[in-house]
């Protein structure tokens, strides 16, 4: 762990038509919690992301298409795969962190990304194949709903609150969980929406905090903390 005032955090980007794309939501949000925010590429290189997590202090891995990994059913035609190029470049990243202990943050397809990395399965379309389930895609019709919190969770100690009101865009949602990950907050329907590992090094959440504003500007910033080596988080 490096020791910066602002600490370095890499930011995954999305690949459309040959380019690497990412909202400014992400890099303002990370500016306004205290950290300075480095775009990562979707390389190729298999030792690249090991070289970036040299100079980083903690890592977002942002929202995007479809985790084919571990997928349970078929994609529907309104949500496209995501390209394998970024999703190998997103994996070694996992993988450098993991090593590491080094803090991830994984947003939507990123906690997806996650669960999947870890042995978990995803729905390919929790709305059609899960009886009860809500319309949790924005780009559906879904409007912004609660999900409630663990008590004992990092997110909790972060946000001091255990019942959230979230703006969320998938269509995939977890159908198990990933080896060594805990289920920490879930919608109204039982769906999660946010899982963490035990030491909370590496946390997802289904919604998109980044897009939310000042509410949730404390969960940015107790994720800088940890990544300015702040104490450890203990259950």
């Amino acid at each position: 762990m490096t020791h910066h005032t602002k600490p370095i955090i890499g930011i995954s980007t999305s690949l459309e038509e040959n380019s690497a794309v990412l909202s400014l939501e992400y890099v303002d949000a990370v500016e306004t919690a205290g950290g300075t925010p480095v775009i990562l590429p979707p390389s190729t290189c298999r030792h690249t992301a090991a070289r970036l997590s040299e100079m980083l202090d903690g890592v977002i891995i942002t929202g995007g298409p479809a985790v084919s990994l571990h997928l349970v059913g078929t994609l529907p035609d309104d949500l496209p795969s995501a390209p394998e190029r970024r999703v190998q470049s997103d994996l070694r990243m996992v993988d450098v962190c993991a090593s590491s202990n080094k803090p991830l943050l994984g947003i939507c397809y990123g906690m997806q990304l996650l669960n999947a990395w870890a042995g978990g399965s995803i729905y390919a379309d929790v709305q059609k194949q899960v009886a009860g389930a809500l319309v949790h895609s924005a780009t559906r019709g879904a409007p912004p709903h609660s999900i409630r919190v663990s008590a004992t969770s990092w997110l909790f100690s972060a946000m001091q609150r255990d019942e959230l009101m979230v703006s969320t865009n998938h269509i995939q949602a977890i159908a198990s969980l990933g080896s060594g990950f805990v289920a920490v907050a879930f919608a109204p329907d039982g769906m999660i929406e946010a899982i963490e590992n035990q030491s909370a090094s590496m946390t997802g959440v289904q919604f998109h905090p980044e897009r939310m504003g000042e509410p949730m500007r404390p969960l940015f910033e107790a994720f800088i903390t940890r990544c300015r080596g702040g104490a450890a988080y203990v259950p």
